[in-house]
């Protein structure tokens, strides 16, 4: 069993800068990513980073997103800044344990668990 649970979303104004936090408990994991929906769009993704420590990021993220991790915390982290009004959506954290997680972290399909997902909403 995997436990993800999200936090850090709130309200902000474009420009600004948010850092988002993943607590992951449970079973080794071969990749984590960051997702985020917003109302009727589907599930994009945003960041990943596998077990080994490389990162792969979309390109509404290079530049501007940074995702990490802290290990002894079990914690993946989201750092954002320059916010644009696009950004308002529900991040979601997912957890991968497959080799398919490793080969595809940019696919919500390679992820086998999901948190509740930490709303932020942009306000310009």
């Amino acid at each position: 069993q995997v436990d993800v649970v999200e936090s850090g979303g709130g309200l902000v104004q474009v420009g600004d800068s948010l850092r988002l936090s993943c607590v992951v408990t449970g079973r080794s994991r071969a990749a984590m990513g960051w997702f985020r929906q917003a109302p009727g769009e589907e599930r994009e993704f945003v960041a990943a980073v596998r077990r080994s420590g490389s990162t792969v990021y979309a390109d509404l993220a290079k530049g501007r997103f940074t995702i990490s991790r802290d290990n002894s915390k079990n914690t993946l982290f989201l750092r954002m800044n320059s916010l644009k009004p696009e950004g308002t959506a529900v991040y979601c954290c997912g957890v991968g344990l497959r080799s398919d997680s490793r080969a595809y972290p940019s696919s919500a399909a390679s992820y086998d668990y999901w948190g509740q997902g930490t709303q932020v909403t942009e306000s310009s």
